[in-house]
């Protein structure tokens, strides 16, 4: 076994899983195995992903953004940085290794749905 994961949606379903997860993790733990159990928020599926970088890389190819003082194209990943400081109230900005400016602790893969 490599792994196991599921999307709890309800109570009674969730009740299910973890009997059938426990059946399959018992005989694993009476021979000595380690395992690790994490329960997090459900974060975004592929779909969601997918048509995140669909709307990124249409405003790459619409938009045009100030940079240094003029307007330039922003690849679909800088577009996504823009848009992910945008979700934090708080924004902490770095001087960059090799100029400019780095918005720090704006990770979208530890982003929820929500």
């Amino acid at each position: 076994m490599d792994r196991i994961s599921a999307s709890l949606i309800n109570p009674q379903q969730a009740y299910q899983w973890w009997l059938s997860a426990w059946q399959t993790i018992k005989p694993l733990l009476i021979a000595g195995h380690r395992l690790h159990v994490e329960v997090r928020p459900e974060k975004r599926s592929d779909a969601q992903n997918d048509l995140m970088w669909s709307c990124l890389t249409d405003l790459s190819r619409a938009l045009l953004w100030p940079i240094d003082g003029q307007m330039q194209r922003l690849s679909p990943e800088e577009w996504k940085h823009i848009m992910s400081a945008g979700l934090k109230k708080e924004q902490r900005v770095a001087h960059g290794v090799g100029g400019g400016f780095v918005i720090l602790g704006q990770r979208t893969s530890k982003m929820s749905k929500a």
